[in-house]
């Protein structure tokens, strides 16, 4: 009987165009499923995606979720990068290769702890200005600490997923409230910190150990409802508001693709407490673009940002907070000093009373059948920018089923 030995691995060279957001300095990690087979680790070069456990030989890439490597540590994800890079400027296995158009996409993480921190001065000034005209529009400790709240998890969906309208309480000119959807839904442009190594609980993450904890970044939509919100906020803060969806890219960018994005923070006064002082140039060259169904609104800088990732971190964990694998924290809404710079709607329409022309209509908040689409780009090596691909949602009825 004659034996079929398989022959030799057919290998190939991929090419990408130079300009690419995508190419050999970017190489942002993802899930995905091939048509008919199984959920897998991969990263995207350009319009492919690698399947790093073939290519790579490595089981802890065929896995759901990028937890597993995370918890691997800097070290191996220096030298898993490193060797992705050689495999895409040479030549790698067509069996490992796989069209971005031909793949489903999933939530990149098993996400145990979502916090949405507020560290735009830009942004909160804005609403301090709508919410309390008469009176300082930062409150006494915006200065002093990274304001954030702890979100819901479960909750947050990959880009793409469609969001169903919340519905709550709401309300009234008479002052008794009452429950319906939502009628001033708005999006936050965020961007999402994946934490990679984990910590114990009980001992803080120092900020000076923070980049051996922070793997990547991914854009976020923290969609709001305002009027939900503005009843039900005091005084624990957001709850119902802001738990029904949080969308999240399906790509996370490693920190080490965006060194040449890293900028100095913008001042801080006064000078936060030592164990929130950084040395390093924490802030990130980042704009972002709105667009808002099909037509761009809004740019927002994150750049001047004022509470820097690393401060994030080491705020979150200084009271002895655990942190895991997998868990996502995000900048809160992402707004500059200019009108066409800032991150939410809330702020583009200023609460409704400046609407903005949207497809030759007069808009302030979101509508039944609406997408909004956010991407990001980065200062790259040599002038070339590097992706932080999209996250998009529509807006569906209350009630539908998503």
């Amino acid at each position: 009987m004659d034996v079929v030995r398989p022959g030799p691995a057919v290998r190939t060279r991929l090419e990408v165009p130079e300009d690419s957001l995508f190419g050999a300095d970017n190489l942002p990690y993802g899930v995905f499923a091939p048509r008919g087979g199984e959920y897998r680790v991969g990263v995207r070069f350009g319009e492919f995606v690698i399947d790093l456990a073939a290519a790579l030989d490595d089981s802890v890439f065929a896995a759901s979720d990028l937890n597993a490597f995370l918890a691997q540590g800097p070290a191996r994800w220096r030298a898993v990068r490193e060797r992705v890079r050689e495999l895409v400027s040479s030549e790698i296995t067509t069996d490992a290769v796989h069209s971005l158009a031909d793949v489903t996409l999933a939530l990149p993480v098993r996400i145990g702890d979502y916090v949405d921190f507020y560290a735009s001065i830009d942004h909160a000034t804005n609403l301090g200005r709508l919410f309390r005209p008469d009176a300082e529009p930062l409150l006494p400790n915006w200065r002093h600490l990274p304001v954030g709240y702890h979100g819901r998890a479960g909750t947050v969906v990959v880009s793409g997923t469609e969001v169903v309208r919340p519905r709550g309480q709401r309300r009234t000119d008479s002052g008794v409230p009452d429950f319906g959807p939502s009628r001033r839904l708005d999006i936050e442009a965020e961007l999402g910190f994946v934490v990679g190594v984990g910590s114990s609980l009980g001992t803080p993450i120092d900020i000076s150990e923070v980049e051996d904890h922070l793997f990547g970044v991914a854009l976020v939509n923290d969609w709001s409802a305002r009027d939900i919100q503005a009843w039900e906020y005091q005084p624990l803060g957001p709850f119902l508001g802001k738990s029904f969806a949080t969308s999240l890219s399906a790509w996370v960018t490693p920190l080490a693709a965006l060194d040449s994005a890293r900028i100095p923070l913008p001042e801080q006064t006064p000078p936060p407490l030592p164990y929130l002082s950084v040395d390093e140039p924490w802030g990130l060259d980042i704009e972002l673009t709105v667009c808002w169904n099909g037509q761009v609104v809004s740019h927002p800088p994150y750049g001047r940002m004022y509470w820097s990732p690393a401060q994030m971190l080491a705020h979150m964990t200084a009271n002895g907070a655990a942190a895991r694998s997998g868990d996502l924290f995000a900048s809160g809404t992402i707004s500059g000093p200019e009108a066409g710079q800032r991150g939410s709607f809330i702020e583009l329409s200023w609460g409704g009373a400046e609407p903005v022309e949207v497809g030759g209509e007069r808009r302030t908040f979101l509508e039944d059948g609406d997408e909004v689409v956010i991407t990001a780009s980065a200062r790259g090596v040599g002038g070339r920018r590097v992706g932080l691909g999209e996250v998009r949602g529509r807006v569906l009825p209350a009630g539908a089923r998503g």
